[in-house]
């Protein structure tokens, strides 16, 4: 049963460093994204040792992961978007009245 609660447990720590890294430091778009991506996988780690350690069927994981490459791809879109509108990605330079 110890094994189990680090398991649980280590997904869970890096779940809130992934949050407390996408909160501090929004001075690049890049860094914001790798910072969701880092919490997307946590949770999919935390997620995979629940459905494991309940011998359930891994098809929800799957469906996951599917949705967490989907916002992968998506956010990697409106990055190149951005460079190539304003040039760069610094969350400084842009203008919420502009489009």
């Amino acid at each position: 049963m110890a094994i189990l609660s680090v398991f649980s447990f280590v997904p869970l720590v890096s779940f809130f460093c992934g949050v407390s890294a996408f909160v501090s430091g929004r001075k690049h778009l890049l860094n914001t994204l790798l910072s969701l991506e880092f919490i997307m996988l946590s949770i999919f780690w935390f997620v995979a040792t629940l459905v494991a350690n309940l011998g359930a069927d891994c098809y929800f994981l799957l469906f996951f992961l599917t949705l967490a490459a989907c916002e992968g791809a998506l956010g990697l879109a409106l990055l190149v978007s951005i460079v190539r509108s304003h040039g760069n990605d610094n969350f400084s330079g842009f203008s919420v009245l502009q489009c």
